[in-house]
């Protein structure tokens, strides 16, 4: 059905070689070529102009073509990754959850409830990961370049049809790298032959809708020649001095044959599969070597193996089907000393190496770049030969074991964090200003006022945003049809208390960060009146500013702004060191996200992450279990804690706004969650009721996550939002 697993590369973090981008004109003039085909096979010029204007190439898509996990990972990281206790348990909760619906399914189209729900847990682990790519966006870029470019053109074409037509809607629409989506990742000429309307409403839906997308799945094996009440395969065991060269999907042999030729099932037993005729073919599969396991498939898993043509890939399905049925799993050991790890245990080895200092973000259980590097300190340190930074059985179990390292117990800062008020502070604070210099003439670009504060406006082809003068704050991005990312307090309190709300720049420390009270809480910048200094509008309407807030007299550190409103919002703060002598600052981007109900909303990204709880006065440090949430029992309803050794990606998913928020950081060792409930809400004249419709993430180096920066030196945090359906 489809070639690839997209999401499965981005969850083992291949590295790929970057790609200088191809010019723009190159890529319309490709599309320009694409248009008579088009409407020759019906799609409308209207259609056609519309959904391609504005469409950029993303060439960071073209050495995925020759990086696919299925061909690139040895197996068994490939199945430990697929197959692992968590999908297991939420696949066997799936089948619960769906049961009436399964049966339904199953009945219609003769194909195990097993079989349809292993096929939407490796796709795209029940509907949690669709694939993050804009998809208009990566098909156009797979016609126009590299290899394949006629398969992909089929494909982009079938995509318009589907968006022309009305059945899918291209705002928000995201995928694989390679174009497949929805919750079992059809591509979109599968969809347009395959898909089906599982829940009756008159349309096919395989993003939103579950049972289109389960009847969908279920037909498509039916098509595939899926026959009802048979297996797709045994483990066997092979007998002494085996001839492998007999192995492979395609050289089928009677089951009397390979009887005969001393094959049994691994678990003991006549070679006599339940539901399967006497005089079935089988095909034997060595994937690892006649050393490794071992299977023999019948018809069925050809037809598992034709929804993406890989060994590795079908098996998965297959074995994962097997599990959800109540089966042991594998049975036979992997030719190796170092088998593969699920993410259970993955998050587990990154916990261990955060508790021993390692700056690898949050403990998510995706192996990145930064999880390699310090995979391989541990193995130097353990005095390892091989020291290729692979997250295995082997350095899970040796780091177990390791002597550990205490976390810190307490934030006090070193008196060098210790700012003194510049002595124009108070003038700066007193008098805030309004834009101090003529407005760039920008297209999209204006001022204009936010509940009386004076503000850039910004318009782009995919969002508007408002920046306030007052504290250089982000008070507003709604993206194109959307709703505002961010909450700002009807009540904020006039100039120069700061603004509640938005995105608030604490800057040179975070909170009081070992400050007196001689100081203002959050740092220097909240409440004095910022500069645009530059401002620019790039080919597809994407609009950068970059501005700064005042000189403060005696501080050394200079802090620039970079904000970037297009189809997601970046927003950089550079910090620099004019001095001649280290200087160690903490900051934090306050951001202030609306949700519909704060006590319904979850956070993914800090599982297995240290926190320091301020409702504790900081004083024991604690790990995260599983997702954050304002419905934990010790702290209900309200939270303030700074998660340690943080840094990454976030995702908040609010049921109630029927979206999720993706954040990621770069130059962020920390996360501050906040939000005072109820009780702490009543005292706060600028907050109220309204602690209800947001939740703060911060992107933060606070706490213990102390910032040094050598003199001549600068230092950059990063936070990108994205928003992206429920």
């Amino acid at each position: 059905m489809r070639l690839y697993t997209g999401w499965l590369l981005g969850a083992m973090c291949l590295a790929s070689a970057s790609v200088a981008a191809a010019p723009q004109d190159d890529l319309d003039r490709c599309l320009a070529t694409l248009e008579p085909q088009a409407l020759k096979q019906g799609i409308s010029a209207d259609g056609f102009t519309r959904l391609t204007a504005g469409l950029t190439p993303d060439l960071s898509v073209l050495p995925l073509l020759d990086a696919q996990p299925e061909f690139t990972t040895p197996l068994w990281d490939y199945l430990a990754a697929l197959v692992d206790t968590q999908r297991v348990d939420d696949g066997r909760a799936r089948l619960s959850l769906h049961r009436d619906l399964l049966a339904t399914v199953s009945a219609q189209y003769g194909v195990d409830p097993a079989t349809i729900v292993a096929v939407w847990g490796v796709e795209s682990d029940y509907g949690r990961v669709f694939g993050k790519r804009p998809l208009l966006q990566s098909l156009a870029t797979l016609s126009c370049n590299g290899r394949r470019q006629p398969f992909f053109r089929g494909e982009l074409l079938a995509l318009l049809r589907l968006l022309d037509a009305g059945e899918l809607q291209a705002e928000g629409l995201t995928g694989s790298w390679a174009g497949a989506f929805g919750h079992t990742q059809f591509m979109p000429s599968t969809y347009a032959r395959i898909a089906v309307d599982g829940d009756g409403d008159g349309r096919r839906d395989l993003v939103a809708s579950i049972p289109d997308a389960l009847a969908s799945t279920a037909n498509y094996l039916a098509k595939a020649g899926w026959r009802t009440g048979q297996p797709w395969g045994l483990e066997v065991k092979l007998p002494t001095g085996f001839n492998a060269s007999l192995a492979g999907r395609t050289q089928r042999k009677p089951l009397a044959a390979w009887r005969a030729l001393g094959i049994v099932p691994v678990a003991g037993g006549a070679l006599a599969p339940d539901g399967l005729p006497a005089d079935s073919n089988a095909a034997l599969l060595l994937p690892t070597g006649a050393t490794g396991p071992a299977w023999l498939v019948f018809r069925n898993y050809d037809a598992i193996y034709a929804y993406n043509a890989a060994e590795s890939y079908a098996l998965a399905i297959a074995t994962l089907s097997d599990r959800l049925r109540g089966g042991p799993g594998i049975v036979a050991a992997w030719p190796t000393d170092d088998p593969g790890i699920g993410r259970s245990e993955r998050r587990e080895l990154q916990t261990l190496l955060l508790a021993r200092g390692h700056d690898i973000g949050a403990a998510d259980g995706m192996i990145g770049t930064a999880t390699r590097r310090a995979i391989q300190i541990e193995q130097q340190r353990l005095g390892w030969t091989a020291t290729d930074g692979r997250a295995g059985q082997r350095i899970l179990t040796a780091l177990r074991s390791a002597p550990p390292i205490p976390i810190p117990s307490t934030t006090t800062m070193p008196a060098s964090t210790v700012f003194t008020l510049p002595p124009n502070h108070a003038r700066l604070v007193q008098s805030p200003a309004g834009p101090g210099a003529a407005l760039p003439k920008v297209e999209g670009l204006s001022l204009g006022t936010v509940q009386g504060f004076p503000v850039w406006k910004v318009d782009t082809p995919f969002a508007s945003a408002a920046i306030s003068v007052f504290g250089g704050q982000l008070l507003s991005y709604v993206p194109k049809g959307g709703k505002d990312l961010l909450w700002l307090s009807p009540s904020a309190q006039p100039m120069p208390t700061p603004i509640r709300g938005g995105s608030p720049v604490c800057w040179p420390y975070f909170g009081r960060q070992g400050q007196g009270t001689d100081v203002p809480s959050h740092g220097f910048v909240r409440n004095v009146a910022w500069t645009l200094k530059e401002a620019r509008r790039e080919a597809d309407g994407t609009v950068l500013l970059t501005l700064t807030p005042p000189p403060l007299d005696n501080l050394v550190l200079r802090l620039t702004m970079q904000l970037r409103i297009g189809r997601t919002l970046e927003q950089r703060l550079i910090t620099e060191n004019s001095g001649s002598q280290p200087v160690s600052f903490t900051q934090a981007l306050h951001n202030y996200f609306r949700v519909d109900d704060a006590t319904a909303v979850d956070v993914q990204g800090l599982d297995g992450l240290t926190y320091l709880d301020k409702f504790e006065n900081y004083a024991t440090p604690r790990v995260q279990q599983g997702d954050w949430n304002l419905r934990d029992p010790r702290d209900p309803g309200r939270s303030d804690r700074i998660y340690t050794g943080a840094g990454g990606r976030y995702v908040l998913k609010d049921p109630g706004l029927k979206r999720r928020i993706e954040v990621t950081t770069q130059g962020s060792r920390s996360l501050v969650a906040w939000n005072p409930g109820q009780a702490g809400a009543a005292g706060m004249a600028d907050v109220g009721a309204g602690w209800r419709n947001y939740v703060c993430l911060e992107a933060a180096n606070a706490g213990p996550d102390v910032i040094t920066l050598p003199a001549g030196a600068s230092h950059t945090l990063t936070q990108t939002f994205r928003v992206l359906p429920l």
